[in-house]
């Protein structure tokens, strides 16, 4: 070895830490994060998925749309905010995001609008969703929280603000003909706090609150969602 040029001996010096380290990096390391992923972690490392009667439904981390096929809201269930995780990059004045059965919540397209506060088409949009929300939950304008207008970052945000999930209580308790009450204890326990009780802020899994719905006596199963999955 001692023979070989200089810069040879340090080619071969260089391959041997590339190996050495492709095996620790690249092989041993991995191994040793998804051992302690799956051990500890097993729901988050899976992408902390939802079932339902046996069957995955969706997953905590991703919102899904309730809407019929021409992207109307359904009465019945909570509704996530606003998306802009859509095939479609076509907005309308409307505040509808979507053409050809895709209305957000699509986890192939996970964006935000880009639209700054004071451009007048995203000012436009909030101003045709109020007042969608207003007639839809029978709220005045000014209840209206602005997570239930506005996109989030990713567009896949599955949570609400609580006083989203508040000013949709009655229209989904008229709907299923249940008790307000019922409807109000079920958002209080599907509502999750701030981490480490000073981070972020407090919010209510639509996914996890609408099926807690359906899984009340006497109403639809789960089988009646719209799933975004399924488009």
């Amino acid at each position: 070895m001692n023979r070989l040029p200089v810069i040879v001996r340090q080619y071969i010096a260089a391959f041997r830490i590339l190996v050495v380290f492709t095996i620790i990096c690249g092989v041993i390391y991995p191994a040793v994060e998804f051992g302690v992923a799956q051990l500890a972690f097993h729901k988050q490392a899976n992408g902390s998925l939802v079932s339902y009667d046996g069957h995955v439904v969706g997953s905590g981390l991703l919102c899904q749309e309730f809407v019929n096929a021409k992207g109307q809201p359904l009465p019945q269930w909570f509704q996530p905010r606003p998306s802009a995780a859509t095939s479609d990059d076509d907005f309308q004045p409307s505040g509808q995001l979507g053409g050809d059965g895709d209305f957000g919540c699509d986890a192939e397209y996970s964006s935000a609008t880009n639209l700054g506060p004071t451009n007048p088409l995203l000012v436009q949009m909030i101003a045709s969703r109020q007042k969608q929300i207003s007639a839809f939950d029978h709220v005045p304008i000014s209840e209206i929280p602005p997570d239930a207008v506005t996109a989030s970052g990713s567009g896949l945000d599955p949570d609400i603000s609580p006083a989203n999930a508040d000013i949709q209580a009655a229209r989904v308790a008229a709907a299923r003909h249940l008790p307000l009450s019922t409807v109000m204890a079920l958002i209080a326990k599907n509502t999750t706090g701030r981490d480490l009780g000073i981070l972020g802020e407090p919010g209510v899994n639509v996914l996890t609150l609408n099926i807690a719905i359906a899984e009340l006596p006497g109403q639809a199963a789960y089988n009646a969602y719209p799933n975004a999955s399924t488009k």
